[in-house]
């Protein structure tokens, strides 16, 4: 069977490599949490999971979520 000069891995390599967080368009962004306890917010766009364990917990968020975690009240652009 022939590899065809092993296009297949060279395909699967570089559709991973623009999935990666941050290597988008825009820069993800920074949020800072300012509540009492603990928060874990899902975005809403990636459905990636962010927790913020504490009170002053920084975090980088997607930029595709960041539009949304502006509506968090306890959450903060930094």
């Amino acid at each position: 069977m022939c590899n065809c000069g092993d296009k297949r891995s060279q395909l699967i390599l570089s559709s991973s490599v623009a999935a990666t967080p941050g290597t988008g368009m825009w820069s993800d962004v920074w949020f800072e949490y300012t509540g009492r306890s603990a928060l874990t917010v899902k975005g809403f766009i990636t459905g990636r999971m962010y927790r913020f364990p504490e009170r002053g917990a920084v975090l980088l968020v997607d930029y595709r979520d960041a539009a949304k975690m502006l509506l968090v009240p306890s959450l903060k652009r930094k």
